[in-house]
């Protein structure tokens, strides 16, 4: 049997970004309606493995935490090009994986190349290494503790517990 809202969340997202970007009209809202119903129906046989959020509060702070880590990665790359470009260390660092869930590699991988000065660029076919191209680095290994201090240990609490 087809559930009629696979997605409720996703729907209920689609719905409220639907009406953010379009105002409010009783029309615009009956289509934000129709749009946000149909679309997750379309697109389930696309989704063989849902993600289980395990954690709503760990996601929220998480969310919150990559947001500031992307403004102050911002003023850090603009700084280091406008002062010493010619001093930049770019490296390609490996990050060994804790993480087994392709959806939170995904977003381990999405949350890296968000923040600027760092770029995911392959994750082995095990799944068991992610290589990161990085601007500036003086220590990989402190990179490397780093990343899997701020984001994989709590991509781990919310996804896989």
């Amino acid at each position: 049997m087809i559930r009629i809202l696979p997605f409720p969340l996703l729907s209920l997202l689609l719905w409220l970004a639907w009406m953010l970007l379009n105002g409010f009209s009783w029309g615009h809202a009956l289509l934000g309606l129709l749009l946000a119903l149909l679309l997750p129906l379309a697109t389930r046989p696309f989704w063989p493995n849902v993600p289980r959020l395990r954690n709503l509060p760990r996601l929220l702070r998480f969310l919150a935490l990559v947001h500031w880590d992307i403004v102050v990665a911002n003023l850090t790359v603009a700084l280091l090009i406008l002062r010493s470009p010619r001093r930049l260390r770019p490296a390609f660092v490996e990050l060994p994986l804790a993480l087994t869930d392709d959806f939170a590699i995904t977003v381990l991988m999405s949350t890296i190349s968000l923040t600027p000065g760092t770029v995911s660029a392959d994750v082995s076919e095990d799944r068991a290494t992610l290589l990161i191209h990085v601007l500036d680095v003086d220590d990989p290994e402190a990179l490397v503790a780093e990343i899997k201090q701020r984001y994989e240990r709590p991509l781990k609490e919310i996804f896989e517990c």
